[in-house]
C-alpha cells in the first residue's frame, strides 16, 4: 500500500485494546474481537488483516478499509562485537530513530526511543545535539518492540526471550507522557498484548519532576533517574533541566513515587573525569540518597568525538564504587554494551550521512 493511501487511514497500533473495542462497538461489531486482533498483531506477528483467519471476512474488510498495519522501515542495522544490535528506523515522515537490542544471559533487553531527537540538552549525550524534532506516536513506540521480536523470529529464536524494556533511547520519555502511558498499556497487556511484566519495564527520566509521581500512580513500572551530579551547579552544567527542577525537587518527587515494598529507584550516575568522580562526590551521593529506597548504576563516560569529557581512570571508578558499598548502598558499575557501534549509553543519535550513487540515495548510521 502506498504512503499516500495510508494517510487517509489510521495505524491500528495507535489504539489500545480498550480504544479498539470501543471502535468496534461503534461499528456494530463485538468488542471482544479487539482481543483477537491484538493477539494477531502482537503475538502472532500478522503482516496484514487477511491473515486474521478467525475473524469474519466482513470484519477483516472493515479493518482494512479503516486501518493499516505495517512495520517500521529498517534502514540499517549494526551488530556489535558483543552481539548488541542497533536498529536505524526510518519513519513515515522521513525522520529517523534508533533502538538497541541487548543480549543478556538468558533473555534480551530492548532500549526504546520515545522522541525524534531530544530537548533536554544534556552535555554528555549525543542525542541532544540535534535538538527535538517531535514526539513518537504510540504506534512508533510499540512498533520498535514488535519489530525487535519479529527479528528474533527471523533468527529462529523465541520472541518472548525479549522480556525486558528500558525507555532509555532517544528522547525524554516523560516529555511524551500520554503516548508513553498508552504504549505501556499495549506492551504490558498480559492477556492479548505483548505480555511484558511491569517489573521488567523501566522508564528513565532526566528529571521531569511533575510527571514522576504521576508515573507511579498510572503504572507499576520501574523508575530510573539520570542524576549524574551531587550539587546543583554541576548538575545544571551537565543537565540544563536542573535549572527548572533542582536536585531537592527531584529527590522530593522520588520520595513520593509509589512502588512496591521491595522495589528501588535506580539512580544512573555517569562518571566523568574531574567533573563528578571525586571522593567528596561519592560521599555526597550517599547522603543525598539515604532517605530513598535507591540503587546506583555507575556508568563510566563513553567518550565520543562531540565531547571533551573524559572517562575516569579504572582505579578512580573502583574507588568511587567502594565508597558507596562501604556505606551499605546497593551499587554497581554498569558496563555499556555496543560501544563499538555507538549503541552505548548516551550515544544514540541516528546520525545520517547521505550518499548518492547513480541516482540511488542510501543512508548509513
Amino acid at each position: 500500500m502506498k504512503l499516500s493511501e495510508l494517510k487517509h487511514m489510521e495505524n491500528i497500533q495507535d489504539y489500545t485494546r480498550k480504544e479498539l473495542a470501543q471502535w468496534l462497538e461503534n461499528k456494530g461489531s463485538r468488542s471482544f474481537r479487539a482481543g483477537q486482533i491484538f493477539k494477531w498483531i502482537y503475538l502472532k506477528q500478522a503482516a496484514n488483516f487477511d491473515e486474521m483467519t478467525d475473524l469474519g471476512k466482513e470484519l477483516r474488510s472493515l479493518l482494512g478499509s479503516n486501518f493499516y498495519l505495517t512495520r517500521l522501515s529498517l534502514e540499517d542495522k549494526q551488530v556489535s562485537s558483543d552481539t548488541t544490535e542497533k536498529f536505524l528506523f526510518r519513519l513515515d515522515d522521513g525522520h529517523h530513530i534508533e533502538s538497541v537490542l541487548i543480549p543478556e544471559k538468558d533473555h534480551f533487553t530492548l532500549c526504546v526511543s520515545t522522541q525524534v531527537g531530544c530537548a533536554m540538552d544534556c552535555k554528555f549525550c549525543l542525542t541532544a545535539r540535534g535538538g527535538i524534532v517531535r514526539n513518537l506516536s504510540v504506534a512508533e513506540i510499540v512498533s520498535q518492540v514488535r519489530d525487535a521480536r519479529f527479528e528474533l523470529v527471523q533468527k529462529n529464536l523465541e520472541p518472548l526471550k525479549l522480556s525486558n524494556i528500558v525507555f532509555m533511547g532517544m528522547g525524554e520519555p516523560l516529555a511524551n507522557y500520554d503516548n508513553l502511558i498508552r504504549a505501556l498499556g499495549i506492551l504490558m497487556d498480559t492477556d492479548y498484548g505483548m505480555k511484558f511484566a511491569a517489573r521488567r519495564v523501566t522508564v528513565s527520566t532526566s528529571g521531569v519532576v511533575p510527571k514522576i509521581v504521576q508515573l507511579g500512580v498510572d503504572t507499576d513500572v520501574n523508575l530510573a533517574i539520570s542524576l549524574n551530579a551531587t550539587d546543583d551547579k554541576t548538575r545544571s552544567m551537565l543537565m540544563p533541566i536542573n535549572n527548572k527542577y533542582p536536585i531537592s525537587a527531584l529527590l522530593d518527587a522520588c520520595g513520593r513515587f509509589t512502588m512496591k515494598p521491595r522495589n528501588k529507584i535506580t539512580f544512573e550516575y555517569i562518571l566523568i573525569k574531574g567533573i563528578n568522580d571525586s571522593r567528596e562526590d561519592a560521599l555526597k551521593l550517599v547522603k543525598l540518597l539515604a532517605p530513598i529506597r535507591a540503587k546506583v548504576n555507575l556508568i563510566p563516560f563513553n567518550e565520543h568525538e562531540a565531547s571533551d569529557f573524559k572517562r575516569p581512570e579504572p582505579k578512580q571508578i573502583i574507588a568511587f564504587l567502594q565508597i558507596l558499598l562501604d556505606r551499605d548502598m546497593t551499587a554497581m558499575i554498569r558496563k555499556s554494551k555496543g560501544a563499538d557501534i555507538s549503541a552505548a549509553c548516551g550515544q544514540l543519535k541516528a546520525k545520517l550521512v547521505t550518499h548518492k550513487n547513480k541516482g540511488i540515495e542510501t543512508v548509513q548510521i
